[in-house]
């Protein structure tokens, strides 16, 4: 709960309205300029106001509501977030005062100026943002110093300060594992074979995960095709003792929350340094409570790492961090030449997990190589399996149906899925332009195509790939087929396709 900075005038009430729009992490208030209560010209200037009754508060951006269509002159509107972060009912009065920009912002000043900071002072930054006290302005400022120059002590100091503000897990057992991509390459949905493989054999893999912000999918939104995934952490800690791992969205849990806010304003930016990264992704898993973990970093021209002296940076960056939180990391370095499996949206993704864990014939095998490579990996933290013998334990466990078996009861424990979802009705063959071989695929491009397509909105958009690089294909024969919900998400993909359709084709 955020400590109210100045004393509240008790006489001067509003009547809280819940406003129904996503503002995507940032706390928004809306107030009538019509307002009677206030002078709406008094809160401009800060352009952040602390919004607050019976001992809880909210801080929030203002924005101004001409006329009485939305809100009434005796209202104050709070959107989704805001709303759900005070807690109390609609119809409730409170009352509002501005706030100052917040002493911190001086430490963000001087890392724009060349300072390094300590960790007291990236603690106080961090604590700031999680507590919304800072403006998107202001947020970007920061990530924008950061990504000029990071000493990897304040990348240390950083990934420390991100995990200590939240929640923090404790799963009492000396081993938790953990897998975590850094993403980048379409349809690697690992996680989903992973965790039940190595439930299945007996280590504990509580994994949260997330849901996605630039890509087609996140593993919460595939999982969420097959089952609940907004898990209570009572009800993850049950699943853990009795199954050893769970597959849940991590929101509820409240894990590192800055790194939320830190997200929703680097991606627009397309700011994802390897120092930011690195804080993102540990920072998480230490407060999630992970003692072992298994990083998968692709690597490929049109990945998210590009260059395998890049990815030599990024581990080594990755190892120290982990060795000085105490994280024991085995960061492995994969093929991101291409996108994994034939699904790229949430559904398509979902149905190619379960025809791996299933065993059927036309499961992806580029996927199941993976998902055992990455398994196995995991499996070698168990020190009563003998070095090397990872990988063959996890094939076993998916051959034998022990996965399969723990994956449905993991679907089980965590419930059926908000509702059914299907494939998109409106699908359109995207065909080869010549006849030859395949020699490349953008997955920056697939990814984006995709998600032009409608998804991971409509769980039922996406690509179906039916070449992959080194495949020959004939004129006009299909290269993958784009499925949408809606004709405006549609069209879009296939302007995107006629634009570049991702695919280079070389003659033969």
């Amino acid at each position: 709960m955020i400590p109210p900075s100045v004393n509240y005038v008790t006489c001067a009430m509003l009547k809280i309205r819940r406003i129904p729009i996503d503002t995507l992490g940032e706390n928004v208030v809306y107030l009538s300029d019509l307002c009677q209560v206030y002078r709406v010209d008094a809160f401009k200037g800060g352009n952040k106001v602390e919004v607050g009754a019976s001992g809880r508060q909210v801080i929030a951006v203002i924005n101004v509501v001409h006329g009485n269509h939305l809100l009434e002159p005796d209202e104050v509107g709070l959107c989704t977030d805001a709303f759900e972060e005070l807690g109390l009912s609609e119809g409730t009065q409170v009352v509002l005062n501005p706030t100052l920009s917040p002493a911190s912002m001086d430490y963000v000043r001087n890392k724009v100026y060349g300072q390094t900071l300590t960790r007291a002072q990236l603690l106080e930054i961090v604590t700031d943002i999680a507590g919304h006290r800072y403006s998107r302005m202001e947020i970007t400022a920061f990530l924008m110093a950061c990504a000029a120059f990071m000493t990897t002590e304040e990348v240390l100091d950083l990934t420390l300060a991100m995990a200590e503000v939240g929640s923090r897990l404790d799963w009492k057992q000396e081993i938790v594992v953990d897998k975590h991509c850094i993403g980048g390459l379409p349809g690697n949905r690992t996680s989903m074979i992973v965790v039940p493989i190595v439930a299945a054999h007996g280590l504990p893999i509580p994994k949260t995960s997330s849901r996605a912000i630039t890509s087609p999918a996140g593993t919460a939104d595939t999982m969420e095709v097959l089952a609940n995934v907004d898990v209570p952490i009572d009800r993850m800690i049950d699943m853990v003792a009795e199954i050893k791992g769970c597959l849940a969205w991590g929101g509820h849990v409240n894990l590192s929350p800055a790194d939320d806010i830190l997200i929703s304003v680097e991606r627009p930016l397309a700011i994802d340094t390897p120092e930011q990264m690195v804080a993102s992704i540990l920072s998480k898993k230490i407060a999630a409570g992970s003692t072992h973990m298994v990083i998968d970093m692709p690597v490929g021209p049109t990945a998210k790492v590009r260059s395998h002296h890049q990815a030599v940076k990024l581990r080594k960056l990755f190892e120290f961090v982990g060795h000085e939180v105490g994280l024991n990391l085995d960061v492995v370095i994969t093929d991101g030449t291409q996108p994994i499996g034939n699904g790229i949206g949430p559904v398509l993704e979902a149905r190619d997990v379960m025809a791996v864990l299933r065993g059927e014939d036309s499961a992806p095998a580029d996927l199941r190589d993976r998902a055992l490579l990455l398994a196995g990996h995991v499996l070698e933290f168990d020190t009563s399996l003998h070095g090397g013998e990872g990988f063959n334990r996890a094939r076993e466990l998916l051959e034998s149906g022990a996965a399969l078996r723990t994956m449905e009861r993991i679907m089980d424990y965590q419930g059926p899925p908000p509702e059914a979802y299907a494939l998109g009705e409106l699908c359109h063959a995207v065909t080869a332009p010549a006849s030859g071989v395949v020699t490349a695929i953008d997955c920056y491009r697939i990814a984006r195509i995709a998600r032009a397509a409608g998804a991971p909105v409509f769980k039922g958009a996406g690509l179906d790939l039916h070449r992959k690089v080194g495949d020959p294909v004939e004129r006009d024969e299909p290269l993958y087929t784009l499925y949408s919900v809606i004709e405006s998400d549609a069209a879009n993909a296939l302007a995107m396709v006629e634009a570049d359709n991702a695919y280079a084709i070389q003659a033969i």
